[in-house]
């Protein structure tokens, strides 16, 4: 039969179902197996045949139900539209939409029990049994048509239609009465309800095919898929499903589509290509770097020596297909979702790949891009494997230039950026202005600007964007007059660009030149203005070019009523009562817990553990609230309902600021009034904060260091806390439980954060150090080579702020001094450190820096050569701090046991010298620290410490000896205690058991040692 004309079916004769075809559920992999259908007479049959025919009914049933379903869906809006137009009717009553067939599907599985979750066995029939009468009307009807009666065929075919919608000849008939009358679309409409009959998955593609080419695209989309439901083999209705849903802009769709074609043909490179822009415009980066990572080792696998050959033309082609180009696409995927070392990865073996060198693994064991060094390079290599040299495609090498800068491997991509920056400008200019988008994000603005400005410098490669970028590179670096300039040639090229007048007017606010500011503010908010006045003149009526003819779906766009802003109104009211209860239970449990307080404060058991547990549900209420703890820390807290600023806000706002410091005759620019709120639900912040930190200290007081903690630390997030008296606040807090617990390690990660944010400041450290007292935990953490990285990287920039202070820029968005000869990236450790620190607009310079330091401060040199695990290196830095305070005793102490660390290691050749050097600073020690009445004691202490490590018994019991006799003179017979006696007694009775005066150590014992 041909697909184009139904014939007509006699109603006697059974219909033949679909051969060779086995549907499965949309869950499985789409697999089929080819079995032929037994016809089967009414009147005979055999258990055998009877079996086999139920079989494949069950395999059959969940799509044909689904089918006709739908046909009883289209059959009942047909009759409730009382003899209106099928097609108008159609698409009111029925407008099935493609992209939510997937949902109602299961809804339909679900409320039916089609599918899989009931599996009836129920024979195929061939349609209803028709009675007498009305296969006499279809005869009838058949023979009108035979005799060219057209119109009598159509009223007899009509009406047997009314009486029983599912005799597919009389659908048959009547679409090729239509047809012969030239309606060739409803005809086709006509063919469509007589396919719901007759489950031929080729019937319904050729039908897709038809309503494609008469511009019925919704409807070529519901065929497509009734066919690939029929038959999931069919890859030819998966693919042309796709390219249709693709062309309609239905990207969901033909995702869904190339997806399940994937499935089927995996790793085949022409759907990639076609899915891969999909998947970018739908966000789904991801997805789109796992497909294409997969074809990549499959493809590795397939020709491990990366070279295949064309099956149509037997030519060899890299990669089998799965070029360059694929590499290229899995990088920038990589790179877009941050994954910057699977990008470098996947360069370096993509590139070694389809250069025949797949088996040299070995390049893998190298962290750096070695294999790939150029001739010349100033890069210095260290390790055993030498550099390959090896070439590299330019757009691969830029591809790696990109992540390794971004991923802070700043030396390594440097040395690729030069390679691509060394091409031609004009030739390369997206690769040029990626490389400086890669130092722009790093805030690497010294190299980001050269390339912009090298960039705008020629016509063919210049454009508004890089000249915005050079503009901002400038005003960062702190050249606010080139950045004006950068701006305002920008502007004369482009006078509607309202970002350029943005970021001219922040600029010119920053030098003083309120007026010019002003001015652009005011030439932003009119051109907004003039905006919204043209796009409410414009017409909202879409203009629907609707295709002519008829289909069962309404071809025309539909828009989606916006939903969101009627419930978000009409749950306003609802959410401000919740708000007002909510605040009225705060007060009430924080009126309780003020209740509870003194008597909590005195011990009582009963009081702490209630007032413990009103103070849990308030803290919890204050760390649950989303709006106290937003993304952008550096906007404070502005209430529960206060809207999200946009753009039109922000300018409005300067334009107010801008106004009252004209009024005020103002030259300076002043901070932004944020509109803030200091209190929430009815408490201020800063008994909130009282609160937090008394919960705190009594969960210490209890064991319960680890809540203690994470709650102190999700504090720190906060809006309402994002000022630095509260930050230094909670960090004290966070260092007293770590004590407390003795997590030392958190009390050097907080102790840095203080000396971080107050830099050239010594408190801070001084803080740290009495944090730590003595103890071997302490050391532990003292020495830890992270805290040492970050304590070395501050005594260099202080030697550079005293050497150099030409080459100091002030960071306003961390409140920190920063080298502008280097990346910011280097002045912060591995750890993110500052992260969380408070500052000032990080688009906006301050003109208020602190002053640099007028000398060298060796209390932070002291403290780095302390922490060194290396006596040489402790005895350079210690050095370095005993010339600029000689008279420090502590430095001097220091230098006196590196000293005598350093005699007692094998590689020392000046053991005599070293020993001699030590003696000569504790003599010093000595001279500065005896000058305090109350350092007797240490003074003789520490010397016979030091003689005792020598090994110099005598001497070192003679000095433990006068450190016990300056005890006994300030305690007298009574022993309380508050030097060193302790140890003192100690090490001389080691002395004394080591020579054999055990008497002696056993007075010691009772007369110190005991309790």
């Amino acid at each position: 039969m041909d697909s184009g004309e139904l014939d007509y079916i006699d109603e006697d004769e059974p219909i033949a179902g679909p051969s060779g075809l086995r549907h499965e559920s949309a869950e499985s992999d789409g697999a089929s197996e080819s079995e032929q259908e037994s016809p089967s007479d009414s009147d005979e049959g055999s258990e055998c045949n009877e079996s086999e025919e139920e079989q494949e009914q069950t395999q059959l049933q969940p799509a044909e139900n689904e089918i006709e379903g739908d046909f009883d869906r289209l059959i009942d809006s047909i009759r409730k539209s009382d003899g209106q137009q099928g097609a108008g009717v159609l698409s009111q009553a029925w407008d099935l939409s493609v992209n939510d067939e997937d949902d109602w599907r299961d809804e339909l599985r679900e409320a039916s029990g089609v599918g899989r979750r009931k599996k009836k066995t129920r024979k195929r029939t061939a349609g209803p049994v028709l009675s007498h009468q009305v296969k006499g009307m279809v005869g009838e009807g058949n023979q009108a048509y035979v005799d060219g009666r057209v119109q009598d065929a159509t009223r007899i075919m009509q009406e047997v239609i009314r009486i029983e919608p599912k005799a597919i000849s009389a659908w048959a008939v009547l679409a090729n009465c239509q047809a012969d009358m030239g309606l060739h679309d409803k005809a086709l409409q006509l063919r469509i309800m007589a396919a719901h009959l007759k489950h031929d998955p080729e019937w319904w593609y050729e039908l897709a095919q038809q309503s494609r080419d008469m511009g019925f695209s919704k409807q070529a989309l519901y065929c497509y898929s009734k066919a690939y439901g029929l038959d999931p083999t069919n890859v030819d209705a998966l693919w042309d499903r796709a390219i249709l849903a693709k062309e309609m802009g239905q990207i969901n769709t033909a995702r869904i589509a190339l997806s399940a074609i994937l499935k089927q043909i995996p790793h085949d490179l022409n759907v990639l290509e076609e899915l891969r822009p999909i998947l970018i415009e739908g966000n789904k980066i991801d997805v789109c770097a796992s497909l294409h990572q997969d074809a990549f080792e499959h493809y590795q696998k397939l020709y491990p020596t990366g070279a295949g050959v064309d099956p149509e033309t037997a030519r060899d082609i890299p990669g089998g297909g799965f070029d360059l180009m694929h590499i290229l696409v899995l990088a920038d995927s990589y790179n877009t979702i941050k994954k910057y070392h699977n990008a470098v990865t996947t360069i370096r073996r993509g590139s070694r790949w389809l250069q025949g060198r797949g088996s040299q693994s070995y390049w893998d064991a190298c962290e750096d891009d070695r294999e790939f060094d150029i001739m010349g390079s100033a890069v210095i290599r260290s390790g055993t494997v030498a550099p390959g040299m090896y070439e590299l495609d330019t757009n691969a090498r830029h591809r790696l230039a990109v992540s390794r800068i971004k991923m802070g491997d700043i030396e390594e991509g440097q040395m690729h950026a030069s390679v691509i920056l060394a091409q031609d400008i004009r030739e390369y200019a997206p690769l040029f202005s990626e490389i400086a988008d890669a130092y722009y994000d790093q805030r690497m603005y010294t190299a980001a600007v050269a390339i912009y400005e090298d960039l705008g410098q020629d016509p063919s490669t210049s454009s508004i964007y890089v000249l915005e970028r050079a503009a901002a590179c400038r005003r960062m670096n702190g050249d606010l007059e080139n950045s004006a300039a950068i701006y305002e040639q920008v502007i004369a090229a482009d006078p509607d660009n309202d970002d350029a007048k943005r970021g001219l007017a922040e600029v010119y606010e920053i030098l003083g030149e309120t007026r010019k500011a002003l001015n652009l503010v005011n030439q932003l908010i009119d051109a907004r203005g003039k905006r919204n006045a043209r796009h409410n003149k414009q017409d909202t009526v879409v203009s629907h070019s609707s295709v002519q003819g008829v289909s069962l779906f309404e071809e025309t766009p539909s828009s989606r009523p916006n939903r969101g802003n009627k419930s978000s109104k009409s749950s306003r009211p609802v959410t401000r009562e919740l708000e007002v209860e909510k605040e009225r239970d705060v007060l009430k449990g924080y009126q309780r817990l003020k209740e509870l307080t003194p008597a909590m404060k005195a011990g009582n058991e009963v009081a702490v553990k209630e007032w413990l547990l009103e103070a849990e549900k308030l803290i919890e209420t204050f760390r649950e609230t989303r709006r106290l703890f937003l993304s952008t820390r550096s906007v404070g807290f502005q209430g529960m309902f206060k809207t999200k600023r946009n753009t039109e806000e922000n300018e409005d706002d300067m334009a107010s600021r801008l106004q009252i410091e004209m009024d005020r005759e103002k030259g300076t620019s002043s901070k932004r009034s944020q509109n803030l709120v200091d209190v929430f639900r009815g408490v201020s912040f800063d008994d909130w904060l009282q609160l937090t930190m008394e919960y705190s200290f009594l969960l210490i007081r209890r064991d319960q260091h680890c809540l203690a903690d994470e709650i102190l630390r999700h504090m720190l997030f906060s809006n309402a806390y994002q000022n630095q008296r509260a930050q230094d606040t909670l960090r004290f807090a966070l260092i007293a439980c770590a004590i407390h617990a003795r997590d030392y390690r958190a009390v050097v990660e907080q102790g840095r954060k203080v000396i971080f944010t107050y830099q050239f400041n010594n408190e801070p450290i001084r803080i740290l150090l009495a944090s730590l007292a003595s103890g071997h935990r302490q050391l532990d953490a003292f020495v830890a080579s992270a805290f040492q990285k970050a304590m070395l990287r501050e005594v260099r920039f202080s030697d550079l702020a005293f050497n150099h202070p030409e080459q100091i820029r002030w960071n306003s968005s961390k409140r920190r001094f920063f080298n502008a000869t280097v990346a910011p990236k280097s002045e912060y450790d591995d750890e993110g450190e500052g992260e969380d620190d408070v500052g000032a607009d990080p688009n906006q310079m301050q003109v208020d820096a602190p002053s640099l330091p007028k000398k060298l401060n060796p209390l932070l040199v002291t403290m780095y050569g302390q922490s060194c695990t290396s006596y040489q290196s402790s005895i350079y830095y210690l050095l370095q701090a005993y010339e600029s305070c000689p008279e420090d005793p502590v430095t001097c102490m220091s230098l006196a046991i590196a000293s005598l660390a350093r005699a007692m290691q094998r590689q020392a050749d000046n053991r005599h010298h070293m020993i001699a050097q030590g003696l000569a600073f504790m003599s010093q020690y000595r001279k500065f620290r005896s000058q305090d009445p109350d350092g007797a004691q240490e003074v003789e202490y520490n010397f016979g410490r030091l003689f005792h490590q020598i090994g110099l018994f005598s001497h070192a019991a003679r000095h433990y000896e006068k450190a016990l006799e300056i005890a006994e003179k300030r305690t007298g017979d009574t022993f309380k205690g508050g030097g060193v006696e302790k140890e003192a007694a100690y090490n001389l009775s080691m002395i004394y058991v080591t020579t054999g005066a055990n008497a002696l150590a056993q007075s010691l014992y009772r007369r110190w040692l005991s309790i």
